[in-house]
């Protein structure tokens, strides 16, 4: 494929991509196709390679049988509760400090092995997390890891609309309520991680009513240098 076919795939691809509500009820994404867009949310890049993240993925079937109790805490995901092929529940841990397992298994997990590279990375990341970030709270620990899933949601959301997939990134529901929720069905452990954001996807059952828009070009890209 030349760069300018590939150049005019992904043209295509942002194009194609509006949030989609309301899905065709009578189309299911493949397994295939879920599995390669769970691998671009699990491949995805994320601080320090941290990972701090787990994605609970729900087809039609799952989401039928969860959408009684759901629905009333998701003001923001009543048409797709109804309508979507698949749900994905993006989860973040809590407590990843510096000097936390899950900050030394993903060091181990990227082959700093010795004692010596791992204090002297732990100490680094000390820097980073309580003096260039100030991460020095439950809150704002958990803030950071729920930044990073939107980076797997962005994969996944870009790769859906190449495979002309729709998608719509929800953030609209009581995030204490869904938490107790997945917590009784023991989906998560509220300890240790939290509900960060949902995406629903399907095929859209028609073109949303409004057109996109978006601020004027020049307004947002800015090439520092350029007159």
């Amino acid at each position: 494929m030349t760069q300018e076919a590939i150049q005019e795939q992904i043209r295509q691809a942002l194009d194609h991509r509006v949030a989609v509500r309301v899905y065709d009820e009578n189309r299911d994404i493949s397994r295939q196709d879920m599995e390669l867009l769970m691998d671009a949310a699990w491949l995805s890049p994320s601080s320090v390679g941290l990972e701090g993240w787990r994605f609970l993925v729900l087809d039609r079937a799952q989401i039928q049988a969860i959408r009684p109790e759901l629905k009333p805490l998701s003001w923001g995901a009543h048409p797709q509760l109804d309508t979507a092929s698949h749900f994905v529940i993006f989860l973040a841990e809590k407590n990843a400090r510096y000097d936390g397992p899950s900050i030394r298994e993903s060091l181990i997990r990227r082959g700093l092995t010795s004692d010596q590279d791992l204090e002297g990375r732990i100490a680094l990341y000390e820097t980073f997390q309580i003096k260039c970030m100030g991460l020095e709270t439950p809150r704002a620990l958990h803030d950071w890891t729920s930044k990073q899933t939107y980076i797997a949601m962005a994969n996944m959301m870009f790769s859906a609309s190449l495979l002309g997939i729709d998608s719509c990134a929800i953030e609209g529901f009581n995030y204490t309520d869904v938490n107790a929720l997945l917590a009784d069905k023991g989906w998560l452990d509220p300890e240790s991680e939290g509900v960060a954001c949902m995406l629903s996807l399907g095929y859209r059952l028609k073109d949303p009513k409004h057109p996109r828009s978006r601020k004027p070009r020049q307004e947002v890209v800015c090439w520092i240098g350029d007159k």
